[in-house]
């Protein structure tokens, strides 16, 4: 069977993904020879993927290189207060939508996601497939397709808030409050479960983020 996919979409994705797990992080220099080499793509698809995740501003101008972006302060709040909003839609969606096979993936991801205590990058994967599982619950596409692009933004900050000492367990007792709602069919709870998960994870960020302002003085 052919491979139906366009290379240019292989190529975007590949250095989407990269992004996403940290393979390339805020600051570092995207180079179009490395990339093509790194992935076995060839230079075009390359070229043509870097255009549009400048476009999408995951990708900035640094003299004529491209490197990944960052967040400043600001930009960081204004996406956990969009994230927060969304995120908390999807929970509400999902509260009346979810199918019970679906409910019963999110109570089966909670139950293995304990197994990745002590594990921050292991767990924080595991986070990202848990609010997808919510997103695609709702069984709304424009909102699925929304969230998708904020959680591509998301990919800008250097750390994961998981990584914070006691983060993990708070993470997955929050986890737990969100699945119950959700399961329970109750949209406020379940709304109000998610947007505080997501202030709490905020929270956690603006922490470590003023402890390495604390400690590079």
């Amino acid at each position: 069977m052919s491979d139906l996919r366009s290379p240019q979409k292989d190529a975007y994705g590949l250095i989407l993904e990269a992004i996403d797990t940290g393979m390339y992080k805020p600051g570092d220099r995207l180079v179009e020879s490395e990339l093509a080499e790194r992935f076995g793509v060839s230079r075009t698809p390359i070229r043509e993927a870097l255009q549009r995740l400048e476009t999408q501003s995951l990708l900035t101008r640094d003299g004529r290189s491209l490197i990944v972006a960052s967040l400043d302060h600001n930009q960081m709040a204004e996406l956990y207060v969009v994230r927060g909003e969304l995120e908390g839609l999807a929970a509400r969606l999902a509260s009346r939508q979810a199918t019970p096979e679906e409910i019963r993936v999110l109570q089966d991801m909670l139950a293995a996601d304990h197994a990745l205590i002590g594990d921050p990058e292991a767990l924080s994967r595991a986070n990202r497939r848990f609010h997808k599982q919510i997103h695609l619950a709702s069984h709304n596409r424009y909102l699925v397709q929304q969230l998708d692009l904020v959680h591509r933004s998301m990919a800008l900050l250097a750390s994961t808030s998981i990584a914070a000492e006691g983060r993990s367990e708070d993470t997955l007792a929050e986890h737990a409050a969100i699945v119950d709602a959700i399961a329970s069919g109750d949209g406020d709870r379940a709304d109000k479960a998610l947007r505080d998960h997501i202030s709490k994870a905020f929270e956690t960020r603006l922490r470590l983020d003023a402890a390495k302002v604390e400690a590079a003085q």
